[in-house]
């Protein structure tokens, strides 16, 4: 079993930036794919990024690609969203989730281990 537990969500202005965490415990392996998804009321869980391999291997949803970064501490076991340049289109419960299966996937139904979530909401 994984847990995951995100934090660093909150209230930013248009234009500003906003860093998540995704602490990880449990049976964690940095080889393992870690994704970042979010959901907006009233909308489907979208794909926002995911990467593996301490970031060798990364994949961005076109509307985040070039304002968000992911990265890893494997000293902390952590894994961060660098999230710049944003809109309040962004606005969402963002989560990080983890999956057994050593490939990068944007299905959020592929994800075995999920966190609880983090608000972000970007006024206008």
């Amino acid at each position: 079993q994984v847990q995951l537990v995100e934090s660093g969500g909150g209230l930013v202005q248009a234009g500003g930036s906003l860093r998540l965490s995704c602490a990880a415990s449990g049976r964690t392996s940095d080889t393992s794919p870690t994704g970042w998804f979010r959901q907006a009321p009233g909308k489907d869980r979208e794909f926002v990024a995911a990467f593996r391999l301490n970031g060798k291997i990364t994949n961005y949803a076109d509307s985040v690609k070039g304002r968000f970064t992911v990265s890893r501490d494997n000293a902390k076991n952590t894994v961060y969203l660098q999230m710049n340049s944003l809109n309040p289109e962004d606005t969402a419960v963002y989560y990080c989730a983890s999956r057994r299966t050593l490939v990068i996937s944007r299905s959020p139904e592929e994800y075995d281990f999920w966190g609880q979530g983090t608000q972000v909401t970007v006024s206008s």
